[in-house]
């Protein structure tokens, strides 16, 4: 009989994750040897080579392929089981995978991961920070438990939980706090600064401007990696961006820039935490939003910027 083990099924689906030896080896924190010798046994046992090896890359057989969909199946079902133990605890415990959106990440983190582990001594809090296409993907296959986005996501399987509302501010030149705020017309003809494809705040921010894909460009549309390359960019002179409020305290202190709030309806966001409806610690989920909530509430209360 066939009986590959979950630790032989946990490093193939790393490697056809990263499709890479030595990036799975180091997700799965052991030797590129090892991993690559376990994968070998793998195919051993099944009699079928799941890999096409090559120098620079590796690629999977078309069995591989169909192989990979039944691993995961079983990877998140085994992955559920502990779940399972989880959500009879009253407190939180164990392992939490949560994925963040990279511009909520670096202003909420600190406080919501220090209200966490303060509140559940054992809590062991595995973080991944991208774009929100990749987390949803990775919710879906089981390897994150929850993540915080921008609503709504509109995905039947998850469950979407409002935790906050936020405006969007406009950062331009220091020299410029004196000049009218533009209006989204006359933001179409200014060297616009936004984030690089696949963020969806670069997305919103074309929304606010009533720029789609199939409408004139503005003058200029710059991109960056980050809201900090961004703001940097506009204290050199280069041109003017839009970034969340959650944002401006952090990114704003070391830029010659001035922050300002657009006319009303601002344009805004809402972010809130997604999970698989069938997750079975959601009870448990609801108490980690409650505790992002208090978090963004504290940045709020914050001093006002503009």
């Amino acid at each position: 009989m066939i009986s590959p083990t979950l630790r032989q099924l946990r490093y193939f689906e790393a490697l056809a994750r990263f499709g890479h030896f030595g990036r799975a080896a180091d997700a799965c924190a052991i030797s590129q040897p090892a991993l690559s010798v376990q994968v070998k046994e793998l195919e051993e046992m099944l009699g079928v080579t799941l890999l096409e090896r090559s120098v620079r890359q590796i690629r999977l057989t078309s069995f591989g392929e169909e192989f990979v969909v039944r691993v995961r199946e079983i990877l998140r079902a085994v992955d559920e089981l502990g779940d399972l133990a989880r959500a009879a605890q009253s407190q939180l415990a164990g392992r939490l995978r949560i994925g963040i959106i990279p511009t909520i990440a670096p202003y909420l983190l600190p406080a919501m991961i220090s209200q966490l582990t303060r509140d559940n001594a054992g809590l062991d809090i595995h973080l991944r920070e991208t774009v929100t296409p990749k987390l949803l993907q990775e919710l879906s296959e089981g390897r994150l438990d929850t993540a915080i986005v921008a609503l709504p996501v509109s995905e039947e399987s998850l469950t979407e939980i409002a935790l906050f509302e936020e405006n969007f501010l406009l950062v331009r030149p220091a020299e410029d706090a004196a000049k009218p705020v533009p209006n989204r017309e006359r933001l179409r003809e200014m060297r616009l600064l936004l984030l690089e494809e696949g963020h969806c705040f670069r997305e919103q921010a074309l929304s606010f401007c009533n720029i789609s894909a199939g409408s004139p460009k503005p003058r200029e549309l710059l991109d960056g990696s980050s809201l900090s390359t961004l703001v940097q960019m506009v204290g050199a002179g280069i041109g003017i961006t839009l970034i969340p409020e959650i944002a401006v305290a952090v990114e704003t202190r070391s830029a010659p820039v001035s922050i300002a709030r657009f006319e009303d309806p601002q344009p805004s966001r809402t972010i809130g935490m997604v999970w698989r409806k069938t997750s079975p610690i959601a009870r448990q989920l609801m108490q980690v939003a409650d505790v992002v909530r208090g978090a963004a509430e504290g940045l709020r209360r914050a001093p006002a910027t503009v």
